[in-house]
């Protein structure tokens, strides 16, 4: 009970903020306040407040909300221990890793062959060179 006239009076003053907030043509920020104002009200005419303080005084949620805390924790745990091994949802173990392309892990990444992309030529080393020189003498460089 006491919780439900705290959240009114709330509201009551934040609707007082509000239209004296209005009266100085401040009305975006009137609308603004307003709308906190009416959270607690709400809040109360919802069963919210009484449901929260029912909650807050019930050893038995307290135990609860240790239990999901609990249980949030070994999963995050969990989750960076398997982050730290190098595991992760789609490794499948070992096995996974043995195959016709496999690549040790923390190699680079083995370079595609020259066939695989159609309309592409093979260049030859020196023409990057050679088109980067074009490029700075062009510019001056």
């Amino acid at each position: 009970m006491l919780a439900e006239t705290i959240c009114t009076a709330v509201a009551a003053a934040g609707l007082g903020v509000a239209a004296v907030t209005a009266y100085r043509r401040r009305l975006r920020a009137a609308v603004r306040v307003t709308a906190y104002a009416l959270v607690p009200l709400g809040l109360v005419l919802t069963g919210t407040v009484r449901w929260l303080a029912g909650t807050a005084f019930s050893p038995a949620a307290w135990v609860g909300f240790g239990l999901l805390g609990a249980s949030w924790l070994m999963f995050a745990g969990t989750r960076i221990a398997e982050h730290r091994a190098g595991g992760g949802r789609g490794r499948r173990g070992a096995a996974a890793a043995d195959g016709p392309g496999a690549v040790a892990r923390g190699a680079a990444r083995p370079p595609l062959d020259a066939g695989a992309r159609p309309g592409k030529a093979t260049a030859a080393p020196g023409d990057d060179f050679d088109e980067i020189e074009a490029i700075l003498r062009k510019h001056g460089i």
